[in-house]
């Protein structure tokens, strides 16, 4: 049987035509929405689901394209843009019954609910991200030999095809390669974990791909207007990352507050899946933006 969230239930919502969200529920209270990286799904907030549901509600899809979430095709840019997958939360948000809800991401997840805060205010009351930069700095600060840590990306970001096929040819090695090299304690991944993570990314290398092709083109436009038209975050932000800027020779906090001139910028000391590596120090790192 297939790990879950312990206590959650699960639907599959209905988000825009053609595309429905596999999403696990659970809790009541004041709603939450907790958005999953690469390359995962929403399993990766079991630990800190159980521990907000406490009192909150919380809410943990599959994004488009990953996951048991429907994957459509990459017929144009916009398919896999962030706005498109954060305008699916907003949507999802809205089904479950809550016009209002903070957002919590990591990794690609925590593009879409950046995108999400930055379209939607109305609509996000929180945001939380972790361990990403905004896609345009994250471009801007990759150079030399350093950027060989995001390998991946400039892989992903090739036209229709190529990196599909080569993926797709050994799609449990490229994918579990990030599982082993971006963990600080592999047993926050445990075995039944990493095989449902491997069997998702296995079923949607061509959506996966897609993702991350707009993000090096569709949406460094988006953030681009954004950035042109001095548009920032309101809401109560708080940022958790690693110190890679350190390694690449760059500032993060400064890159953040130029988006969140209030951003609460904290440096973690574990690995990249830090949701499954140190649960309870993320949760209580949520209580805490939610109580501002």
């Amino acid at each position: 049987m297939s790990p879950v969230i312990p206590g959650f239930d699960h639907h599959r919502v209905p988000v825009a035509d053609g595309v429905s969200l596999h999403t696990a529920v659970g809790g009541s209270g004041t709603p939450v929405v907790l958005l999953h990286g690469f390359p995962q799904t929403h399993l990766m907030w079991r630990h800190v689901a159980v521990d907000l549901a406490a009192d909150h509600t919380v809410i943990c899809p599959d994004l488009r394209g990953y996951g048991a979430s429907d994957k459509p095709a990459e017929t144009d840019g916009s398919v896999y843009a962030k706005r498109t997958m954060a305008a699916d939360i907003v949507a999802l948000g809205r089904a479950l019954g809550h016009e209002r809800f903070a957002l919590a991401g990591h990794d690609r997840g925590a593009l879409v609910a950046f995108r999400a805060a930055l379209d939607r205010p109305d609509t996000v009351t929180h945001l939380a991200c972790l361990d990403i930069l905004p896609t345009l700095d994250m471009w801007d600060v990759m150079h030399g030999v350093t950027a060989a840590v995001g390998f991946h990306l400039y892989l992903m970001a090739q036209p229709p095809g190529l990196p599909e096929r080569m993926i797709g040819a050994a799609p449990d090695a490229f994918f579990g390669h990030f599982l082993d090299v971006w963990t600080a304690d592999r047993r926050a991944v445990p075995d039944e974990v990493r095989a449902a993570y491997l069997a998702a990314c296995r079923e949607a290398v061509p959506s996966i791909v897609a993702d991350y092709r707009a993000s090096a083109g569709i949406d460094i436009e988006h953030d681009r207007a954004d950035r042109a038209a001095g548009n920032t975050l309101r809401m109560p932000v708080g940022v958790l990352q690693q110190d890679w800027g350190a390694a690449l020779g760059f500032d993060a906090a400064a890159l953040w507050r130029a988006w969140a001139p209030g951003v609460r910028h904290t440096t973690v000391g574990c690995g990249h899946f830090m949701a499954e590596e140190a649960p309870a120090d993320i949760a209580k790192a949520l209580r805490e933006l939610l109580a501002r």
